[in-house]
Parts: C-alpha cells; sequence; structure tokens
C-alpha cells in the first residue's frame, strides 16, 4: 500500500492507559497505522483519567531522565508521557498546562524521522505546538476537531474576556489554517468552521469510529457482571455511562426519574464527574431509590453493561450540544442498544441519529414539554420497539463506522498529502 515506511506522531492530551474514550479512540488509530507499515511514537501526559490498575500494570511507566518525562509500550508502539496531574488549585493546572505544551514542544522536535503529526483536540494550543514542531521537522501536521474551541469554553465555561476570546481566536485561526489538513467528524462541525478557512479544501470529514471487535451484542446468558449491582428483573433498565459533567443537562433526569418513581423501571447512572456528588444529593434528597449511582467501570465491561440495558439515555446540555458529539453513541449503537436523547435541532448528536431511526430524539427547549416527551416514551414503549430500534443502529455501524472503515479514511489522507 505504501511506497515507503513514514513515521506518524500522534500527539495526544489522552492516550493509553488512560481510560477516557478519546484516548480509546486514538489507541486504536495508533494501531491502525502500525498495522499498515507505519512507524508511530506517541507524545502525550501520564495518565490522569479513569485510571486503572490492571492497565497500569498491564503498560507500566519508565521514568526517564530523573522524571522529566516516563516512557512504555503500547502493542509495541512507543509512547512518551509528561507528567500531568488533575490538580485542584488553578494556578498548579496552569503550571502543569504550561509544563506539558514546553516538554512536548521540546520532545517532538527531539523525535527523528517524523514525517507526520496527528493531534486531536481539545486543547486547542496542541495544535500550535504541532505547527512548530513540524516546521522544524518538515513534517505534515493534521489537526482533528473533536470539540470546536474557543466556542465550548464561552458557552460551557463562561469565559468572557475579550483579549483571552481573542488569543484564542487568533490560534485558532493560525491552527486551521497552516495546517495541512484539518479533519472533524461530521457535517454539523464543518458547518461551524469552514467559514474559518482561508482554503476550505483544507478542511476534511472523517467521522468517528468504534471498535466492533470489543463493543458487540452479547446474549443475556453471556454477560458477566456483579449480580449485586445489576441484579436481573424484568424491569425496564434505562442506564447513562459516561462522563458526569456540565456537558450533559441533569435537571429533565432528575424530574423524570421522580415522575416515574412508582413504574416499573430502574435507572442506572455509571461514571465520574465534577456533577456526580450534585446528582447524588439530588437523588438522596428526592428519596429515587430506584436510581443506582455506581463508579467508572473498566473498558472491557461496557458491552456487558450495554447488554443489561434495554436503552441507554443522552442528555445534552443546550449551551453546548452544538459544540461536540458524544462518542459513547457509537459504541451504544454497536452493541444493538437503543437511545433515548434530548438535544436541540440541528446539533450533531441529532443530525447523526434522526436518519438511522435508532433513537427517540427528543428537540424540545421547554422544560415541561420535555420531561413529559421523556416520560411518555418510557411509558409507551415495548421492549419489542426497542429491539428493533436497537437493530437498526447495530446495522448502521457495521457498514459505515467500524474501525476498519474509517481508520482506511486518515491512512488516504495521509498518503494524500505527499
Amino acid at each position: 500500500m505504501k511506497k515507503k515506511r513514514r513515521k506518524i506522531l500522534i500527539h495526544s492530551i489522552v492516550f493509553s492507559p488512560d481510560g477516557v474514550s478519546t484516548a480509546y479512540l486514538y489507541n486504536d488509530i495508533a494501531l491502525a497505522f502500525q498495522s499498515c507499515g507505519y512507524a508511530v511514537t506517541v507524545l502525550t501526559t501520564t495518565p490522569h483519567y479513569n485510571l486503572l490498575e490492571a492497565s497500569l500494570k498491564e503498560q507500566p511507566l519508565k521514568r526517564e531522565i530523573l522524571g522529566l518525562f516516563y516512557s512504555s509500550s503500547f502493542h509495541g508502539i512507543r509512547v512518551l508521557h509528561i507528567p500531568q496531574k488533575k490538580f485542584k488549585s488553578t494556578i498548579f493546572r496552569i503550571i502543569g498546562f504550561g509544563y506539558w505544551h514546553f516538554l512536548s514542544l521540546i520532545l517532538g522536535i527531539r523525535e527523528k524521522g517524523v514525517s507526520v503529526i496527528l493531534s486531536p483536540s481539545p486543547p486547542l494550543s496542541i495544535g500550535l505546538i504541532n505547527l512548530i514542531i513540524g516546521k522544524l521537522k518538515k513534517a505534515k501536521v493534521i489537526y482533528n476537531v473533536q470539540e470546536i474551541y474557543p466556542d465550548l469554553l464561552i458557552e460551557q465555561g463562561g469565559l468572557q474576556s475579550k483579549v483571552v476570546i481573542k488569543g484564542l481566536r487568533w490560534i485558532e485561526s493560525l491552527v486551521y489554517n497552516r495546517s495541512d489538513a484539518v479533519t472533524t467528524i461530521d457535517d454539523m462541525f464543518y458547518n461551524t468552521i469552514v467559514n474559518r478557512f482561508e482554503n476550505p479544501n483544507r478542511l476534511h470529514i472523517i467521522p468517528n469510529f468504534v471498535n466492533t471487535d470489543l463493543y458487540h451484542p452479547i446474549p443475556d446468558n453471556e454477560l458477566i457482571l456483579n449480580e449485586q449491582l445489576f441484579a436481573k428483573s424484568n424491569c425496564l433498565k434505562v442506564m447513562y455511562a459516561g462522563n458526569i459533567g456540565y456537558a450533559q443537562d441533569w435537571e429533565p433526569f432528575l424530574k423524570v426519574a421522580s415522575l416515574m418513581k412508582d413504574e416499573n423501571i430502574e435507572f442506572y447512572i455509571i461514571g465520574e464527574g465534577i456533577m456526580k456528588e450534585y446528582v447524588i444529593q439530588q437523588v438522596k434528597n428526592n428519596n429515587l431509590s430506584k436510581v443506582h449511582i455506581l463508579p467508572y467501570q473498566p473498558r472491557e465491561s461496557m458491552p456487558h453493561l450495554l447488554a443489561f440495558s434495554d436503552l441507554q439515555f443522552i442528555f445534552m446540555a443546550e449551551k453546548t450540544d452544538i459544540y461536540g458529539f458524544p462518542s459513547k453513541v457509537y459504541t451504544i449503537m454497536a452493541c444493538g442498544k437503543p437511545l433515548i436523547v434530548c438535544s436541540r435541532k440541528n446539533s450533531p448528536i441529532v443530525n447523526f441519529l434522526e436518519k438511522y431511526k435508532c433513537a427517540k430524539l427528543i428537540t424540545s427547549s421547554d422544560f415541561a414539554q420535555k420531561v413529559n416527551q421523556i416520560a411518555a416514551f418510557l411509558k409507551g414503549c415495548s421492549k419489542e420497539d426497542l429491539v428493533r430500534m436497537g437493530d437498526a443502529g447495530f446495522h448502521a455501524i457495521r457498514l459505515n463506522y467500524c474501525k476498519a472503515v474509517v481508520t482506511q479514511k486518515y491512512i488516504d489522507l495521509i498518503d494524500n498529502l505527499f
């Protein structure tokens, strides 16, 4: 396939053994490049998201230069880890972020024979570092827009400083227009940012994907779960598994759970995040005994968790729903499970799902109407309907969003840059 073996530097804020969706995505991308004959090196941080002892033991980190950075091996791929922690102090977070950027630049420049640099957002600033490395190494630079910054910071984080916003807009313009190629994940993202390019031909749509070797339907008699936490029953089991943060709208969920206390429904929330304590407190305050909040589970357990559920819910916060797309959508569909989704019309998740008929989409912005529509669907849906929806999503993934199909698009894009 390749005329010569090129070297790719993947530069990402998360990678294995971190246990977060972007890490899993780029783990698979790195392995796909490796299987096609590319030499691959990864430049990332020390793991600081959803840490699992088993993963750390499987991929141990080795101190380099008195602990300035660490190294590890991921299926034969060399990975360089720059120390990073989730500090509570804003000052320490800024210092840690600056250290990561500075050392990323140094280690990237030291890396020999790099032909291509690929990195996902966030953060936006990673693209700027790559432009410098690419210029010095004479390497092609590809920036992957997973979330739109600084828009997301402005809407979600309440960023108001005109000076900071202007600076971020300048970085965004520089990254978009000086990278050799920019990829984004769907039409909505494309249409949002295409006018920010001097040359729109630099912008390409390459969707995310799911590892269908891991994520696939599992029969009930093959489930491996803790039955004390996941008891078998004939009730409707409605689940959310992922980050419990600001990007999700928890108020409609809490209201629906309160209204449906006496229905034959069990709700499961699995994961970690900044809003978890708030959700736990609201569940206690309202005596929602049928809402079960559980800790983050290993990736290998997710197909079993999804198979245990009848329906997966994703309720997007309106301030940010047009700037992000939860990758869990692909894994849910790959496991043959239906979804109920709250998000505005023309948001990326709604635009994606409406053509596949695998989700109940609730697009109203009126709180009472939204809650009533969720409750009506949960009361009225049959298990046969849910199975039919799940099957539709499963077939869509197999045809369009499996690992082999999508990673080939990255390979074709790189080939076309030379």
